[in-house]
């Protein structure tokens, strides 16, 4: 995920503001990090360099 994204990506539950941590990168590609929105709370994973944004279900069987 390239860091200039962060201007145009918010939160899909809230539409909060996303707040990133990164733990891989390499120049301007996040490779491994979090995507936490400081609104809800709600953490979204960055793996491979791709942002996992879609929203957790409350679904337990």
């Amino acid at each position: 995920m390239r860091k200039n994204l962060m201007e145009i990506l918010c939160c899909p539950v809230c539409k909060g503001e996303l707040e990133l941590t990164v733990t891989e990168e390499s120049g301007e590609e996040v490779l491994e990090g979090t995507l936490r929105c400081a609104a809800c709370s709600v953490d979204y994973p960055i793996s491979e360099g791709i942002p996992n944004l879609l929203p957790q279900t409350a679904c337990e069987d």
